[in-house]
């Protein structure tokens, strides 16, 4: 089992991916960061709505947990608990 701070490291290279996607799709060499993208993309597909949604609007879309808690009306800490629950999710379904 990956620990959270495995996880949160894990996000940061989604999103990394995500944000310069063209990159990594048509590259010459096949990145092996495609392989965990696919492997986070699949434990998703069960989520809970607001998990889901959480996942796409931060690590899909590149948007920070401050411009998020703005977009959707949330406390910055509101998001924060949220994302904490997003990696326990993806802790036991990995």
């Amino acid at each position: 089992m990956k620990s959270l701070k495995e996880i949160y490291a894990d996000l940061r290279e989604i999103r990394y991916y995500y944000s310069k996607r063209e990159v990594f799709e048509n590259g010459p060499v096949q990145s092996s960061l495609r392989e965990k993208v696919e492997r986070y993309n699949q434990a998703m597909r069960d989520a809970p709505a607001r998990l889901y949604d959480l996942y796409i609007s931060l690590y899909i879309q590149n948007n920070s947990q401050a411009a998020l808690s703005f977009d959707w009306d949330f406390s910055p800490d509101y998001i924060k608990q949220l994302n904490r629950l997003l990696c326990e999710y993806l802790q036991k379904n990995l």
